[in-house]
C-alpha cells in the first residue's frame, strides 16, 4: 500500500483533468468526427480493429499472418468490409466468400485487387473452388451467427476444398461466455459442441484459446488425414 505522503492520487487526479480538458474533448469529438465521415472506413472496424486493439492484433498476428503464403490459396467466409481481408492480400489467389452480394460489393469499393475472387454463395458452400485446392481458410464473427447445422454444412463443405496441410481459422459463439450470453444474435454455441463438430467433419483441433475474446470461441484446425 502507498505511503500517505504519496502524490500517487494527486498525479492521478492531474491526469484525469489533462484527460477531460476542453481542448482534449474537442480533439476527441473531431477524431469521431473524421471517423464518421472518413470514406474509406471500413465496415466492421466497430467489432475491433486488428491495428489497435489488443485481441484482435493478438488473432492476427498469431493465427493469420504466420499462414500467408505467397504462392499459397487463401479463402475468408464473411469478410464483411475488409477488416481480415487486408491481411490476406499476399496470397497467390484469395477467394472471398459470402451470402449476400450486397456486402460484397462493400469489399470491393474498399478492397479489390487482381488476385481476388468474389464469390455468392448458398449459404455454405463454395461455387468455383476445386476440392482440395485451398491452403487457408479464415472466417472471423462470421460463424458467431450461424446456427449449429449451416456450421456443421459448412465444415464439411470446407474438408473438400482444404488442401492436404491446410488450416482453418474460425471464431464461433461461445455461450458459456457472458459476452455471448448478452448478444441475442450470438447463437447457442459452446467450445464442446464446436470440437464435436469439427471432429466429426474430418478435421483435427490444431489450437484453441479460450480467453482471448470475451463473447466467442477461437479455434485452428487441419484435416485429421495430416495428423497422425
Amino acid at each position: 500500500m502507498p505511503d500517505l505522503d504519496t502524490k500517487l492520487h494527486v498525479e492521478m487526479l492531474r491526469d484525469y483533468k489533462k484527460e477531460n480538458s476542453f481542448v482534449q474533448r474537442v480533439r476527441l469529438a473531431s477524431r469521431a468526427v473524421r471517423d464518421v465521415v472518413a470514406p474509406t472506413k471500413l465496415y466492421g472496424l466497430q467489432w475491433g480493429d486488428p491495428e489497435v486493439q489488443g485481441p484482435q492484433a493478438y488473432m492476427r498476428d498469431h493465427f493469420i499472418l504466420p499462414y500467408v503464403k505467397r504462392d499459397q490459396v487463401g479463402l475468408e467466409i464473411g469478410p464483411g468490409g475488409g477488416r481480415w481481408t487486408r491481411y490476406l492480400l499476399d496470397f497467390d489467389t484469395l477467394y472471398v466468400v459470402d451470402y449476400h452480394a450486397e456486402l460484397l460489393q462493400e469489399l470491393r469499393t474498399h478492397v479489390n485487387k487482381p488476385n481476388m475472387r468474389f464469390i455468392v454463395n448458398n449459404g455454405t458452400d463454395f461455387p468455383g473452388v476445386p476440392e482440395h485446392s485451398v491452403d487457408y481458410v479464415l472466417s472471423v464473427a462470421c460463424f458467431v451467427h450461424l446456427e449449429l447445422h449451416l456450421i456443421a454444412a459448412y465444415l464439411k463443405n470446407i474438408a473438400h476444398i482444404l488442401k492436404p496441410g491446410g488450416n482453418v481459422f474460425i471464431t464461433y459463439s461461445d455461450k458459456t461466455k457472458i459476452g455471448a450470453q448478452m448478444n441475442s444474435t450470438f447463437t447457442e454455441n459452446t467450445p464442446a459442441r464446436m470440437r464435436e463438430m469439427v471432429t466429426e467433419s474430418g478435421f483435427k483441433i490444431l489450437e484453441e484459446e479460450p480467453t482471448i475474446l470475451w463473447n466467442s470461441g477461437v479455434i485452428r484446425f487441419g484435416l485429421q488425414a495430416d495428423v497422425p
